[in-house]
């Protein structure tokens, strides 16, 4: 019993389920989307699969990212002591652990349409690759917004069986998004990257990051406008929009003078971004029914 308790305990660390800020995180563009495609009473089953899908993919993503770095990991103060790089997960393990949980999120998925089952064979593998993208490329950020942004689409699909315009600019929004966040994140970890010779947008970016950061904050603001203009939304969405602005002013103070404790801070303050659009959808929308 005690070796049942430990695995389970093992792969719950694999998974990154004791850290909700990740599936938070890539939860508010689903429910962005969900939102707008069901104008505001998104269907209840496909709201539970998109969600219970995100939480099953985000899960899968860590867990396949820890077996592609378990020859990193080691070496990076952050990640050194995650179940594969100590030694407490096996390499085929995780694999067997990241199987289960896609098997597990396609089932759900084929609950839904045949477009939106059509399109979990995209997310499933923009999820598998994103984690030896660092290998390759500066922008292994965009990619994670590519990879896991891809719940925008699915939640349209899902709920409409169809994916507008207005779909792809939120979806575009949301790949800005998590280049922002996820660029903060990585400048936690630019020196041990930079030694051990993994890429990321915050050595590409170098002495510009904040500067670039601050444009693409502008732009993501810029495009959930659109939305806005779009989808014929009023104030409350808009007060949503300014709390995230601020929010976002907040985070480049945060980052000013990239600290590594204040950068990942101003990374989970990007919660309180995501919550902030979406409650500007939510109480638009409350108010027009």
């Amino acid at each position: 019993m005690d070796t049942i308790k430990d695995r389970a305990s093992q792969y719950w660390l694999l998974a990154r389920f004791d850290k909700p800020i990740g599936i938070l995180i890539l939860l508010w563009p689903a429910l962005w989307a969900l939102w707008i495609a069901g104008d505001g009473k998104p269907d209840l089953l496909v709201l539970t699969v998109i969600c219970l899908g995100v939480v099953l993919m985000r899960a899968a993503g860590c867990v396949i990212n820890d077996y592609a770095d378990r020859e990193f990991d080691p070496h990076v103060e952050r990640t050194k002591l995650r179940p594969i790089a100590a030694g407490k997960v096996k390499p085929k393990e995780a694999l067997i652990v990241f199987v289960m949980l896609c098997l597990f999120s396609f089932c759900l998925v084929l609950l839904l349409n045949t477009y939106t089952i059509l399109l979990s064979f995209i997310a499933a593998f923009l999820a598998a690759s994103y984690p030896f993208m660092k290998r390759y490329t500066h922008l292994p950020q965009a990619y994670l917004g590519i990879a896991f942004g891809w719940a925008v689409p699915m939640a349209f699909s899902a709920q409409t069986n169809s994916i507008p315009t207005v779909a792809w600019i939120m979806y575009l929004a949301t790949i800005l998004w998590a280049l922002v966040y996820d660029t903060m994140y990585a400048m936690v970890d630019k020196d041990d990257d930079l030694k051990i010779g993994v890429k990321s947008t915050a050595i590409l970016f170098g002495e510009y990051d904040r500067h670039i950061m601050a444009a693409l904050q502008i732009i993501i603001l810029g495009l959930l406008i659109i939305v806005g203009q779009m989808k014929g939304l009023g104030w409350f969405y808009y007060v949503g929009l300014l709390i995230a602005a601020s929010l976002s002013v907040y985070q480049q103070m945060l980052i000013f003078h990239r600290e590594k404790a204040r950068c990942f801070k101003a990374f989970l303050n990007n919660n309180w971004f995501g919550l902030a659009v979406f409650a500007g959808f939510f109480w638009d929308y409350f108010w027009k029914v």
